[in-house]
């Protein structure tokens, strides 16, 4: 990332903000990160499209897909009885 070189700024959070920070924080991750990941820009369906598109499926491929949407139709979801 570019944290390295990006103007900071210092912010005070209570101690369960904190751990919910900590909780999520992987070796080598800066808080930073933890928070881009977790709150920045989330993917939109634009952004699926254009990955669709720019992600060839050979016939095979979609074969497969049509036949799993075939088998979920004959056995629906359904929610459990409480």
């Amino acid at each position: 990332m570019h944290d390295q070189c990006m103007a900071v700024k210092t912010i005070t959070v209570d101690l369960e903000a904190y751990e919910l920070l900590a909780r999520r924080k992987r070796p080598g991750m800066s808080f930073s990160q933890v928070i881009k990941v977790h709150l920045g820009p989330r993917s939109t369906a634009r952004d699926l499209l254009v990955t669709a598109r720019a992600t060839p499926l050979s016939p095979t491929a979609l074969d497969a897909v049509d036949e799993l949407i075939r088998a979920r139709k004959s056995s629906p979801a359904r929610a459990p009885k409480l």
